[in-house]
């Protein structure tokens, strides 16, 4: 948070005792702080809603109870404000209950001039970098942005340096990837990449198609071909004709459909339902799914023969919890891109809306982010997004980390080492492929799984 207009910090002292006080004021005297103070509940409210400042010191001696809800209704009002507790009794429980609250720091009374110019002196360093900080997120925005996506991670900058090398040269790619990961843009990139960048984009849903006209939803058809048929119509990939043609969820074509879609995109050419009439075309075709079409080829309910049509250059799109460096970035991206569409002054998000975002695991990835950010613009009330403005279902996450943090003790390196080859097992679905990528025999996996003792921590690491 930076400091107000006239360069001065804002600072307000919440304290009965009018001495500490007095202290606090002749110790920061020369160092650019506006410092007030009141000893009433009600009066400090007020001043808080008047005058924002930027840093609260808030004495529990007198009422610890009191205190605390007056920390909480000062969160509730600025969850920006930076407020530090002063309290006699001091113990790392009542500090950790403090900060869950919301607090910033606690100092024990009686308070010295050195203990309050140094924390006020890192306020204004902090208040100094975080503008430096802002700064430059807005540059690394616009470094690591690449036709729509941002990332920083290895994972996406792979990806972007594989959309460079494959968009000059493909006429049929496989794009797959989890719900959410961004599958839509890396196609758009491709086709803007291309050498058919000035013709259409056709995205078709796979998905939404009825049996019966796929055909004619792909390659048209002509006037009286069927029942309904009123006119002549073009299908998606006539649409597309010198451009690129997206088929988003292609795991979902009929099989029938499937075939004539292998043969169109080996001959590049299609005739309408109805017609002898053969149309030769020069389309870029993007296959896209979530499924596994491998697994899909072994069930025979997809094509062998159109997957390695499909599959000749196949691009995986990350999910969102791989990329956990490019969680700020894009949660900067999205605050910023929502705060501007809604017409509304956010700076950010609070320390424990961050730290709740660093530690969800984001099932839906980056779509999600998106509208648990976009909801977050629209519910905020000043100018930091807090925990308060996500969904219900994050703040209940919110709720089980803290019960977490009460309640569980810490598990030892083998009781971690077993949860992890757990989840990797029911990840990957397959134990002989889990123990590759762990790096572990298969036996070491099963005993891990079974709770059975290994022989030493190093087994684990082979």
């Amino acid at each position: 948070m930076g400091l107000q207009g006239d360069g001065l910090l804002q600072l307000l002292v919440i304290d009965a005792d009018t001495r500490n006080a007095d202290l606090i004021r002749a110790a920061l005297e020369g160092e650019f702080v506006q410092v007030s103070s009141t000893g009433d509940v009600e009066e400090a409210l007020d001043m808080i809603r008047q005058t924002r400042p930027q840093l609260v010191l808030l004495d529990l001696e007198e009422s610890k109870f009191q205190g605390l809800e007056l920390l909480e209704k000062i969160m509730e009002f600025d969850p920006g404000t930076n407020v530090i507790l002063m309290a006699q009794d001091y113990t790392p429980e009542s500090a950790l209950d403090a900060i869950k609250r919301g607090a910033c720091d606690y100092l024990t009374k009686p308070v010295s001039r050195i203990a309050i110019r140094d924390r006020v002196e890192q306020f204004i360093s902090f208040a100094q970098l975080r503008h430096r900080s802002l700064e430059l997120e807005k540059e690394l925005l616009e470094a690591f942005q690449f036709e729509g996506m941002i990332g920083r991670s290895p994972l996406m900058l792979e990806l972007f340096s594989k959309i460079r090398q494959i968009a000059p040269h493909f006429r049929t790619t496989l794009l797959t990837g989890e719900t959410g990961t961004g599958k839509e843009l890396v196609a758009k990139a491709l086709h803007h990449l291309s050498p058919v960048s000035s013709g259409p984009f056709i995205a078709y849903n796979c998905a939404a198609i009825v049996e019966t006209l796929a055909e004619s939803e792909l390659f048209g058809h002509v006037r009286g071909a069927f029942t309904g048929a009123l006119q002549d119509k073009m299908g998606a990939f006539e649409c597309a004709n010198r451009g690129t043609l997206m088929l988003d969820e292609v795991g979902e074509l009929p099989l029938a459909t499937q075939a004539k879609l292998l043969r169109a995109l080996q001959e590049q050419q299609i005739q309408r339902v109805g017609s002898p009439k053969i149309y030769k075309l020069d389309v870029r075709v993007i296959a896209v799914t979530n499924r596994d079409l491998r697994k899909m080829v072994m069930e025979r309910t997809f094509r062998e023969d159109l997957f390695y049509r499909l599959s000749t250059i196949e691009i995986k799109t990350p999910p969102l919890d791989q990329r956990k460096e490019d969680l700020s970035l894009l949660e900067r991206y999205f605050v910023r891109h929502f705060a501007s569409q809604y017409g509304k002054q956010i700076r950010g998000l609070t320390r424990r809306a961050q730290t709740l975002l660093s530690h969800y695991t984001w099932p839906g990835n980056v779509r999600e982010m998106a509208n648990i950010l976009a909801h977050a613009c629209i519910m905020a009330q000043g100018e930091i997004i807090d925990i308060r403005d996500f969904p219900e279902c994050m703040r209940q996450i919110t709720d089980t980390l803290n019960a977490g943090t009460r309640h569980e003790r810490p598990l030892t390196l083998e009781e971690n080492q077993r949860r992890y080859a757990r989840e990797m097992v029911e990840r990957i679905g397959n134990k002989a492929q889990a123990a590759d990528v762990l790096g572990i025999s298969r036996t070491t996996l099963y005993r891990l799984l079974e709770n059975k003792p290994i022989r030493n921590v190093e087994e684990v690491a082979r």
